[in-house]
């Protein structure tokens, strides 16, 4: 498969019109291969997935979280902003991120999200569309403190919560990965629960006076169950591709329980 069809069909499936202002998305690395046969898949774009994507010998390294954010005035092997770029550019790997557009796009990081944890008649939450609300599934636990353990055991990790652990579970919003200010926008929506994967302390008691409950699940747990669907996505419409979901990624920081 040529790389710009490649870029194509991503575009189709996570539009760059999605992504949040100021966000780098798209082709991020080219590459002298015009011809993508391996792609490998993971959240982020680390020394270790690069090492990966070099001895699997793939063509292309997708990931949900970009690389060069601030202003980079270098690319060095040492640096930590720059390192794993490096290796893929030594290498001849492109790289291709898709982040707040696969947030906000259907089928993305959201929709997988809410399908997991058993959110029902879901719908983008407003104002911009990037995170999802619903309602509680009949078989999902009632109780916020029963739904914790469940949303703990569904997406395998430790969870933080604020509000009373018998307080009931019934319109729930979400965005994965690191949105804890958008809790406003989950209380403005009608929404008793939020679940996202990083709030800050001010964030929680602010949320604990307007009375919405929160869950804290983990921005890399909240993100990684994306990746999957969206390899499936892929091989439907790019037959021709081998996929290969990340070996050597883990939380950059682990819960200890």
């Amino acid at each position: 498969m040529k790389l710009t069809d490649f870029v194509a069909v991503m575009e189709r499936i996570a539009p760059p019109s999605l992504a949040m202002e100021g966000d780098n998305v798209g082709l991020l690395l080219g590459s002298d291969k015009t011809e993508i046969k391996k792609v490998l898949v993971a959240l982020d774009c680390t020394l270790e997935t690069a090492k990966e994507a070099v001895e699997w010998g793939a063509d292309l390294l997708l990931t949900h979280h970009p690389i060069f954010y601030g202003g980079v005035k270098h690319i060095r092997p040492d640096d930590p902003e720059t390192g794993a770029p490096y290796l893929l550019l030594r290498n001849g790997i492109a790289h291709y991120a898709a982040h707040t557009n696969l947030d906000a796009a259907p089928g993305g990081v959201n929709d997988s999200l809410a399908d997991v944890l058993g959110i029902v008649d879901v719908q983008p939450l407003p104002p911009d569309g990037l995170g999802r609300i619903g309602s509680r599934s009949a078989d999902t636990p009632q109780t916020l403190g029963e739904y914790a353990a469940f949303v703990a055991k569904t997406l395998g990790t430790a969870v933080r919560m604020t509000g009373s652990p018998d307080s009931p579970v019934s319109r729930i919003a979400m965005v994965g990965g690191g949105a804890g200010g958008m809790f406003r926008e989950a209380y403005d929506a009608g929404a008793d629960l939020y679940i996202t994967g990083e709030v800050k302390h001010h964030q929680a008691l602010d949320a604990r006076f307007i009375g919405l409950n929160i869950l804290e699940a983990g921005h890399y747990e909240t993100e990684k169950i994306a990746l999957f669907p969206l390899i499936c996505h892929l091989q439907e419409l790019t037959n021709d591709v081998q996929y290969r979901l990340t070996l050597s990624e883990s939380p950059c920081l682990a819960r200890i329980v």
